[in-house]
């Protein structure tokens, strides 16, 4: 697995382009120096299906269930996403800034989309996560530690930069064993 230098894509994911994210910030361009984990399913704690791949790209049935309703009119997008099986899809090139982490802060610096990349795994706060995630997450985050140097080290929960406002990846999440395999 690499990241395409011209293109900023992973070369392993299937790339389903989204409208909803922009050009980083002048100063930004070029200095990704965050990796911020998420964790979504749509509808909540279920699994598969195409809802997440529709909701990144505006396309989502609003009267499919229920629970979609509240999400009429959000407009968000990650860089990647892990799907449980370990598939990666990606929807906005990693030098452009995604629409993930909303009002956020990280060691001080206000709105890390600006300088952050976005993975989304597919699952919830509560439930394991795949063993598949995980070897693919480590595997990202390896490649994207040599393809943005600023990143090393830098990693963090949505609920770690929005605290109080968000809680994934959750207590589901194994922090440990992800660290065991990115060695």
């Amino acid at each position: 697995m690499r990241v395409d230098p011209y293109t900023h894509l992973l070369d392993e994911a299937v790339f389903r382009p989204s409208p909803n994210y922009d050009s980083r910030p002048e100063g930004w361009a070029g200095v990704v120096s965050l990796v911020v984990i998420h964790g979504i399913s749509l509808p909540p704690a279920e699994f598969g299906g195409e809802a997440i791949v529709d909701f990144f790209l505006n396309r989502l049935d609003h009267q499919a269930h229920p629970y979609f309703e509240t999400l009429v009119g959000v407009q968000v997008s990650s860089h990647l996403l892990v799907r449980r099986d370990g598939e990666i899809i990606q929807f906005v090139p990693l030098n452009q800034r995604a629409w993930h982490a909303g009002k956020s802060v990280f060691n001080g610096q206000e709105n890390c989309n600006d300088f952050s990349i976005g993975i989304e795994l597919e699952g919830t706060d509560d439930l394991p996560y795949e063993s598949e995630q995980y070897r693919q997450l480590a595997k990202i985050l390896n490649i994207l530690d040599q393809a943005y140097p600023n990143v090393q080290g830098k990693l963090a929960g949505h609920s770690d930069v929005a605290p109080g406002r968000k809680t994934d990846p959750g207590k589901a999440f194994d922090w440990n064993f992800l660290e065991a395999l990115k060695s």
